[in-house]
């Protein structure tokens, strides 16, 4: 019983055990697998795949500056508009899009974190201004009431300067009795004149004695 080498690698792939057995009996040698040869790099590929790994023309680079300046989103129409005047792949201008807009995102990011940067420093500067002068009212605070307790301590001493024992005593020296002797009694009897009696300006004259 002969078998062809396709028989025999069809049963040596479903019926290993089959085949063993076969090889065995018969001698038959062992068919050798179909090796694929490995397409290399760059073989067979189509004319766009070749375009789009091309390195890039510097009026090339010009172009999809400008156009990414005008606009950072690559919509389908526009990618191929793109593409067709610059001679490029369509995959190739989107690729080079997609990393631009990254590089953009990423120095707008820097440049923000900057900023914050900047005014952080600026409020701390801010912030130290103002505790110095905060520090320097509460010092003026401070001198102002020392100030206010002094001037309370100068009146308080000039009060007690008037309050004293020889100002009463002046001041008793300055009171004389008016009266005389009379005192509160002779006041009424000064003042005391009949109610009933008509008084001429003679007998005024001689009870006074003028």
């Amino acid at each position: 019983m002969n078998v062809n080498d396709d028989q025999m690698s069809l049963i040596s792939q479903f019926y290993p055990e089959i085949y063993s057995q076969m090889v065995q009996e018969q001698g038959v040698e062992k068919p050798r697998r179909k090796c694929r040869r490995k397409k290399r790099k760059g073989e067979g590929g189509t004319g766009s795949e070749a375009s789009g790994k091309r390195k890039l023309s510097q009026e090339q680079v010009n172009m999809l500056e400008m156009s990414f300046g005008n606009e950072q989103k690559l919509e389908s129409e526009r990618k191929k508009k793109i593409a067709s005047e610059l001679q490029l792949d369509p995959r190739q201008v989107a690729v080079w899009f997609q990393n631009r807009r990254a590089r953009w995102k990423s120095k707008k990011l820097e440049e923000e974190c900057s900023k914050l940067k900047a005014e952080h420093d600026f409020t701390l500067v801010e912030k130290r201004r103002l505790e110095n002068e905060v520090l320097t009212l509460k010092e003026r605070v401070c001198e102002a009431e020392k100030e206010i307790q002094r001037l309370i301590l100068e009146r308080g001493d000039g009060f007690s300067s008037i309050n004293s024992p020889s100002s009463s005593f002046s001041m008793e020296l300055l009171d004389p009795p008016f009266l005389g002797g009379f005192g509160m009694e002779g006041l009424e009897n000064v003042l005391n004149v009949p109610q009933n009696n008509y008084i001429n300006g003679l007998e005024w004259v001689n009870v006074y004695d003028i």
